[in-house]
């Protein structure tokens, strides 16, 4: 198989990406090589070597822990929980939340066979049971899906004996809904609008 097949098979790979938009994605690039696809490549190089996951919250950046993790200015007694790390850049482009994030790295399935200890559900509770830095509020913001709403579930019947409140999402996030296709106003109103559980 030559570079340019293989190129596409590759980006034939990513998210919307099929083969023949991959094979037209492709020539593109070639047709700009020096402009676009070169400077392209070294950009997609350097972000593989520097980009780092904050093991405290899961997010992605330059430093470990991350700039979200160590601003002082955030409320540490607060944690929401996302699923992947768009929803935590969804969240934060609304700038109506200012407390820390958990990113769990998806959802419990039955189904598929996910399972807490295959998500970062343990670290999460380890993390808002910790008593050197105390948590008072969990909030739920992951994904109207069943499995979604499964995984709320069972984060608050973790915490249901702990004096942690957990609250979700409420208002503006529709039935199998992702948070990272909802516009900033309705993410807005929906963490303006969260309720107990």
């Amino acid at each position: 198989m030559d570079s340019l097949e293989t190129l596409i098979k590759l980006m034939s790979k990513l998210p919307g990406l099929g083969p023949r938009s991959a094979r037209r994605l492709a020539l593109h690039l070639l047709k700009k090589k020096d402009v676009l696809m070169i400077p392209l490549g070294e950009q997609m190089l350097a972000t593989a070597e520097n980009i780092k996951t904050c093991t405290t919250c899961g997010n992605l950046g330059l430093n470990d822990p991350c700039i979200i993790c160590t601003d002082p200015k955030r409320d540490a007694t607060k944690i929401c929980i996302v699923e992947d790390v768009d929803d935590l850049w969804a969240m934060e482009r609304t700038n109506a939340y200012k407390g820390r994030y958990h990113v769990t790295g998806g959802t419990l399935s039955a189904l598929d066979g996910i399972r807490p200890e295959d998500l970062k559900i343990p670290q999460l509770l380890t993390r808002v049971l910790n008593k050197a830095s105390p948590v008072s509020e969990v909030i739920l913001a992951l994904s109207a899906t069943v499995d979604g709403q499964a995984t709320g579930f069972y984060i608050g019947d973790q915490l249901k004996d702990t004096p942690v409140s957990v609250s979700r999402l409420a208002q503006g996030i529709p039935i199998g809904g992702e948070l990272d296709y909802l516009d900033d106003g309705t993410l807005t109103l929906a963490l303006q609008s969260r309720q107990n559980i």
